[in-house]
């Protein structure tokens, strides 16, 4: 396991150094690194509001890097807390500091940039945000416990090095630069994707049966059949490429018609309007070659089939 100064350590070197070129202890991997010379990153600074994230838009050089190691016993919490020590001491002011239900749980995890899996995963239930801002510098820092794992994701931007570019104006709030966004994310993903991954439902191990919930993707889901009676959904269950695809088909068909039965027993949708599917390991959003990817692979999506 990782001690906690060692991990600090770790991570505030990330900062002015290339991640490729930190000394990883034993049991931590650097899963992700994407540099972008020029762009730009909503930097949270509240909580979810009930509409929104309030967000800072930051312009610069946009640095997004994401770690994985062995939880142990170690909580989000006694990862973040020797970080944010750090860039208290070294000047940074923290402007967003919560934990998953202060943040805003599924909603404020949905409304925020997050690397994909499965180089970053978040359980909804157990993680924990900071930013923070020191001159024209923008940070930020997302931290996940799914034992046995952590994973940790920092963006950081700084100005950006072309001569040609224009210093940074001060960071101003997005609702200055475009039209506020509107709606859930659930609601979100279905206008703009026509399916979302309701990434909050927890199976156990094997087993089709949901987990107790409550779920806030569920919750979102009732309410948006019914506000919109032209709407009807297929709820598809995937599993990893672990087994017979067969067995896997039928796995996932059981899984989501757990979800569908809770969607229609406890939250009221309509019956005619939700079917439930199963495809199996034909789908996968990501590699199968790896434990996190396997996981990532595992889910069950929401996909409109009539509008």
């Amino acid at each position: 396991m990782v001690s906690r100064p060692a991990l600090a350590l770790l991570l505030w070197a990330a900062l002015p150094v290339a991640a490729q070129d930190l000394p990883l202890p034993e049991g931590a991997r650097l899963l992700s690194e994407r540099i972008s010379p020029l762009g730009s990153y909503d930097l949270p600074i509240g909580a979810f509001d009930g509409e929104t994230v309030p967000a800072l838009t930051i312009e610069g050089r946009v640095e997004r890097y994401t770690w994985r190691l062995q939880s142990g016993a170690a909580t989000a919490l006694q990862v973040l807390a020797p970080l944010r020590d750090r860039l208290e001491s070294e000047g940074w002011h923290i402007l967003l500091d919560c934990g998953a239900r202060a943040c805003g749980g599924f909603d404020f995890r949905f409304a925020t940039e997050v690397v994909p899996a499965p180089d970053m995963y978040v359980a909804i239930r157990d993680y924990r945000f900071l930013s923070a801002t020191r001159g024209e510098e923008a940070l930020s820092l997302l931290i996940s416990r799914d034992v046995p794992d952590i994973y940790i994701q920092m963006i950081h931007v700084l100005p950006a090095e072309s001569p040609a570019t224009q210093p940074l104006a001060p960071a101003r709030p997005r609702a200055e630069e475009a039209e506020p966004t509107t709606g859930d994310p659930i609601t979100r993903a279905l206008d703009g994707n026509g399916s979302v991954v309701l990434d909050d439902l927890e199976f156990r191990t094997g087993a089709d049966e949901l987990g107790e919930g409550p779920f806030a993707s569920l919750v979102a889901l009732a309410e948006l059949l019914a506000t919109r009676p032209e709407l009807n959904l297929a709820l598809v269950g995937h599993t990893d490429t672990v087994g017979d695809l067969d067995d896997n088909i039928a796995l996932s068909r059981r899984r989501a018609e757990s979800v569908r039965a809770r969607l229609i027993d406890a939250h009221g949708a309509p019956a005619d309007r939700v079917v439930a599917r199963g495809a199996g390991y034909l789908a996968p959003r990501t590699t199968n070659a790896t434990e996190e990817g396997r996981r990532a692979n595992r889910r069950v999506e929401a996909v409109v089939t009539a509008n």
